[in-house]
């Protein structure tokens, strides 16, 4: 008998999340159902981002549109940064506009679509803010297009395959700085509409996002293989420049495994670079709940000791101290450390050392310890000001 099925709009997505469920489900890496049930809320996040970002996934009109969030993560993202990007391509020219806000770092970078720099000669795809003029508003201006022969200042080459623009706005004092404002218009179809959606558009839009969700799992599943895993456990790397990344971010990697008594003691210099941030990650590559947990730290909110240096504390248990990195429960996880907008390198001396100890022997270690000591309630206080703090950021 003949099959008539005609498959439905959404089929090709629906199959997308079965595959991407089955890739979750049977992670190498889970161990119980903590891990597992972390995967699906994953999971859970990766649908509702394709789903918005297939949406805006045309060039002619674009926007800027969050990258990843707290709800909707991906790539190890820093609790420290919003991220917004708008989808571009090479032969056509834009321009954006924007306020500076009162961040410690503003960053600008051109992608292709398969998350790598373009590789612009002139260094145009990846560059921070002291690059613009701001007037005395903070007010900036700045082009995107094809070369030309003779460019005004504020303009910049999108090289070939260019594919996304993406901006980083990075918080250090989440409690006192405040986001600029940023918009995005394509020179020649500025004042026009975009064409209308139909049938045709729907089903490509759901067989991008089909694309988009199971490359996502694909992606991310393998950056800790390639950079973390191979490294030895419960080590940190020296400093380097980012792979692939901004060209003034240094970034210093590796993945943890402690025992529920067990801690790393993790020490590094606190920087004159403006940006200086330490974080710890799911083996899913995603960042871990920095809202209601303190699983990272920047400069500015951590304690320094009299002699320049910040002691952190990584472990399940609480050691009792300010600056303690919780591992919320896991046993296997990332370490990032990240310097941004350095007009320096960084060097060994500026990165960090790593001490496994037993959590009771960890007040042996800091030579500092009655000031870094916390109560309950002093540690209730530091976590309902993050809350706060994270809620004023993302309104």
């Amino acid at each position: 008998m003949e099959n008539t099925h005609e498959p439905t709009l959404t089929e090709p997505f629906v199959a997308a999340v079965a595959e991407a469920e089955r890739l979750v489900a049977t992670a190498d890496f889970i161990h119980d159902e903590h891990d597992l049930a972390e995967g699906y809320e994953y999971l859970a996040g990766s649908i509702a981002a394709v789903l918005q970002l297939s949406g805006v996934h045309g060039t002619s009109h674009p926007h800027f549109v969050s990258s990843t969030g707290p709800y909707t993560k991906m790539g190890l993202d820093n609790p420290d940064t919003l991220y917004y990007h708008a989808n571009i391509e090479p032969g056509a020219e834009y321009l954006v506009t924007g306020t500076r806000g009162n961040t410690v770092d503003l960053s600008f970078q051109v992608l292709k679509g398969d998350y790598s720099a373009t590789n612009v000669p002139n260094g145009d795809d990846a560059f921070d803010d002291r690059r613009l003029d701001i007037d005395v508003d903070g007010n900036y201006r700045l082009r995107f297009g094809p070369p030309k022969d003779d460019p005004e200042p504020e303009y910049f080459v999108l090289g070939e395959g260019a594919s996304t623009l993406a901006v980083r706005e990075v918080y250090g004092d989440w409690t006192s700085e405040r986001k600029g404002t940023i918009r995005i218009e394509r020179v020649d179809t500025a004042g026009t509409p975009p064409v209308a959606a139909d049938l045709d558009r729907m089903r490509k839009r759901y067989r991008a996002a089909a694309r988009m969700l199971v490359q996502r799992i694909h992606t991310w599943f393998n950056f800790p293989r390639w950079f973390y895993l191979d490294l030895p456990v419960n080590t940190l790397t020296e400093p380097r420049l980012t792979p692939g990344g901004l060209s003034t971010q240094y970034s210093s990697v590796g993945h943890f495994d402690l025992a529920e008594d067990e801690a790393l003691l993790i020490t590094v210099p606190k920087s004159d670079s403006p940006y200086q941030g330490f974080q710890l990650g799911s083996r899913w590559y995603i960042s871990l709940d920095y809202v209601n947990h303190q699983t990272s730290l920047n400069s500015a909110q951590a304690q320094v000791d009299p002699d320049g240096v910040i002691r952190m504390v990584v472990s399940a248990r609480n050691p009792g101290i300010a600056n303690w990195i919780e591992t919320t429960g896991r046993r296997q996880g990332i370490m990032q450390f990240r310097w941004q907008r350095t007009d320096r390198a960084i060097t060994p001396a500026d990165g960090p050392s790593v001490q496994v100890l037993a959590v009771d022997e960890v007040a042996k270690h800091l030579p500092h310890h009655e000031t870094n000591r916390i109560d309950d309630s002093g540690w209730r206080a530091r976590i309902a000001d993050r809350q706060r703090a994270f809620a004023d950021r993302m309104l």
